[in-house]
């Protein structure tokens, strides 16, 4: 009698971790509230990220509706579309800067997760200038609650000349000091880089990622630059001063960028949508391509007969 032998997943995908730590599917829950961030506000920098539309806030969402009204309507929706299936929800806290306020605010929009019995987790959204040791205590106060919690960490790149040249108004440093913070509590931290910014080539992309995979980073978001109108990218975009990178190597280095990462970083998305009405380029960014760029990533991996961590130094440590 032979026994089956599973095949190797090409990714550590969310859903495979979700399923692994809690049995059953997790759910995110993205919500919008009134943050605003210090690279807008004046703080640090005005006009923000020359990319940033309305700090993506997604266009269903209102950051004037109640946190709590906002959870118990994607509850009942989500809850409908799974056809009252078992199903958990983590709250992500998405638009701008989500630790950017007094304790006082945001201790009440992170509380207002523990009023659900189905919310397992909560997941922030912020810059890594933006996390004081105080605010991380709070973060992690919600681990002792129950809560798992995870810190998203906006990087973009680890050049600090393209960081300058997109207006981020932090360094590389802020990010490798806000990740080890966040790690010395049981917080999980998950990295968001952008492929495609101007001026950048492949040896960009990799430096980012081989930085990411050096961190004790638990998950990341690969995210292809997307042109909005109204902002200074899209004004440069109408100038003929720049071009995203086409889907075929968006895809490549995707599928590259994937291999150089641990075994154990879950892979969260490695597509990313712009608002329809407003998206100037690329194509593949539009919210009817997502599936689509997904399978095709699995397909180059699929094709190359590779899989994440393959070319990460300590991959054979993993097997």
């Amino acid at each position: 009698m032979t026994t089956a032998v599973e095949t190797p997943k090409l990714y550590y995908s969310l859903k495979d971790y979700f399923l692994e730590k809690f049995g059953t599917r997790v759910q995110k829950i993205t919500v919008a509230l009134p943050f605003t961030c210090p690279n807008i506000d004046g703080t640090k920098g005005r006009g923000g990220c020359t990319y940033c539309y309305a700090g993506s806030i997604p266009p269903n969402l209102t950051p004037t509706k109640p946190i709590k009204r906002q959870i118990e309507e994607a509850i009942l929706r989500y809850k409908r579309r799974f056809k009252n299936k078992k199903v958990l929800f983590t709250v992500y806290y998405q638009s701008y800067t989500n630790t950017y306020g007094s304790l006082e605010y945001l201790k009440s929009v992170y509380d207002a997760a523990l009023e659900f019995d189905e919310v397992v987790g909560i997941d922030v959204g912020t810059r890594p200038d933006c996390v004081p040791e105080e605010v991380l205590d709070l973060l992690a106060s919600y681990t002792e609650k129950g809560l798992e919690v995870w810190v998203e960490y906006g990087l973009q790149s680890a050049n600090f000349e393209t960081l300058k040249k997109i207006n981020r108004k932090h360094g590389v440093s802020d990010f490798v000091d806000a990740v080890l913070r966040t790690k010395r509590r049981p917080l999980k931290v998950a990295a968001h880089i952008i492929v495609g910014l101007p001026g950048e080539t492949e040896e960009d992309f990799y430096e980012t990622a081989k930085l990411i995979a050096a961190l004790p980073v638990d998950g990341l978001k690969i995210h292809p630059l997307y042109v909005m109108d109204h902002t200074p990218l899209g004004e440069a975009y109408k100038r003929g001063e720049f071009k995203p990178l086409p889907l075929e190597k968006f895809v490549k280095v995707a599928a590259d960028i994937i291999e150089m990462m641990p075994p154990r970083v879950v892979i969260m998305r490695f597509t990313a949508e712009g608002h329809e009405d407003k998206l100037l380029a690329p194509e593949y960014c539009r919210p009817s391509w997502k599936q689509k760029v997904k399978k095709l990533v699995e397909e180059e991996l699929i094709r190359r007969g590779t899989r994440q961590g393959v070319k990460n130094p300590f991959f054979h440590h993993y097997l």
